[in-house]
């Protein structure tokens, strides 16, 4: 699959010259839980993100980088069973958040979002990174008991999102909509490279 990376330029270039050193992002409010977050086969949204940072002072100069990579197994909640199988862990995070006495977090709007998109998933993060750390204490579990288990860690997430107001009065369709991957298991991702700018072609 191609999908695209918003960074800043020499991130870009250092993500195509050493492929191998890649950062996670680890961040208590990443949509999907943390990862190497990639649009799906969406160059403009990802280069409308780094720009948006640029804006913030967040990056010096906003750039993108293409990237081939494999779902492999994945936590796709474009697919009902793994929205399913994320309600149910919904529950039991609430429940021994609520046995240790912790607030649940809370998915927030950014303060200026005129949109109420819930730009901060705090909520969404915690409940997929605890889904994660449950299926690892089952693998453990298991593999010392049985030597073995039918348990397996999720490489990555996949999830659609629809932000940024209607794309036209009235609209169902949404400015900013999109699909993002959070890669996990990082060899999914088999390299990088610069896109081509759009040609014209006699």
């Amino acid at each position: 699959m191609i999908g695209f990376h918003g960074c800043d330029i020499s991130i870009r270039n250092e993500l195509v010259n050493n492929p191998n050193k890649i950062k996670k992002s680890q961040e208590s409010f990443d949509w999907l839980g943390n990862g190497f977050y990639v649009w799906e086969n969406n160059f403009s949204r990802a280069m409308k993100w780094a720009q948006d940072k640029q804006r913030r002072g967040q990056i010096l100069e906003p750039s993108v980088v293409g990237v081939v990579y494999q779902l492999e197994y994945c936590l796709d909640f474009t697919d009902s069973e793994f929205i399913d199988i994320l309600a149910k862990y919904y529950e039991l995070f609430k429940r021994d958040m609520s046995v240790a006495g912790i607030e649940l977090p809370k998915n927030k709007d950014l303060p200026k979002d005129e949109y109420h998109d819930l730009i901060l998933r705090e909520l969404d993060c915690a409940v997929i990174e605890y889904l994660h750390s449950k299926i690892e204490e089952e693998i453990y579990s298991d593999v010392n008991e049985k030597g073995f288990s039918e348990y397996k860690n999720f490489d990555t997430v996949r999830g659609i999102f629809t932000e940024g107001g209607p794309a036209f009065e009235g609209a169902g369709i949404q400015s900013k909509n999109h699909i993002q991957i959070c890669i996990r298991n990082l060899n999914c991702i088999k390299g990088f490279f610069i896109p081509r700018e759009p040609v014209k072609y006699p």
